[in-house]
């Protein structure tokens, strides 16, 4: 049965670019020339977490953002931290753009109230897409999924086929095992000094900002 497209949404034939493999996007179309911030990627988990210090960051995260006129890209979905940076970004004005596979429309996890949603067929795509969309990654609490999202662009950044800032925003010093462990990696003579800086670190939602202007007039 062929599936409607949800009214107020953007379909899959909206964005025909997007059924590309992510293994054969060129890298012309990540846009490596860009500098000026304009949306920014947030990777969050789908769980508010166990403190709510992760919601509060990313309500402040989405609200700082639709303050600083940055669209926000974003999986699209209306549970957890996502949905808190989502509905305070739209709160206060900002525009909220999702892109989700359809398997995660089909288990009914969708935001139907953004500015734009994009439902994509897989998981690849959909990871394509925010890379293009976006002129920034920034990174809050998560899962998995998150660490897969940032490990991605970061290795697309080490391939050069982009040279959007990967900021990681860790809250409540929420990843410091992992950055311990990225050392070890560096240690261990198996990750490059230079691949380890470009992820940038920061502890609140307030140290982003400058660290975008600076990366907007190429200092």
């Amino acid at each position: 049965m062929r599936r409607r497209p949800i009214q107020g949404i953007a379909s899959r034939a909206a964005i025909p670019f997007w059924h590309l493999s992510l293994f054969t996007l060129p890298a012309w179309q990540l846009d490596i020339l860009n500098t000026v911030i304009r949306n920014a990627a947030i990777f969050c988990a789908s769980s508010n977490g166990a403190s709510p210090i992760y919601r509060e960051a990313a309500i402040e995260l989405g609200r700082a953002l639709a303050q600083q006129s940055i669209g926000i890209i974003y999986g699209g979905a209306n549970v957890g931290l996502m949905q808190a940076v989502a509905e305070a970004s739209l709160l206060h004005g900002g525009r909220v753009v999702g892109v989700i596979p359809e398997v995660l429309v089909d288990l009914e996890v969708a935001h139907r109230g953004l500015t734009e949603l994009h439902i994509t067929t897989n998981m690849h795509t959909r990871k394509a897409m925010m890379g293009e969309l976006a002129d920034a990654f920034l990174v809050l609490p998560g899962g998995f999924g998150t660490f897969e999202e940032m490990f991605e662009v970061l290795t697309w950044q080490a391939l050069r086929l982009h040279q959007k800032p990967v900021v990681l925003i860790n809250i409540n010093g929420f990843y410091d095992k992992l950055l311990d462990f990225l050392d070890h990696c560096v240690a261990e003579g198996v990750l490059k000094p230079h691949a380890r800086a470009s992820l940038r670190i920061v502890s609140s939602v307030d140290e982003v900002f400058p660290l975008l202007a600076a990366h907007q007039i190429g200092s």
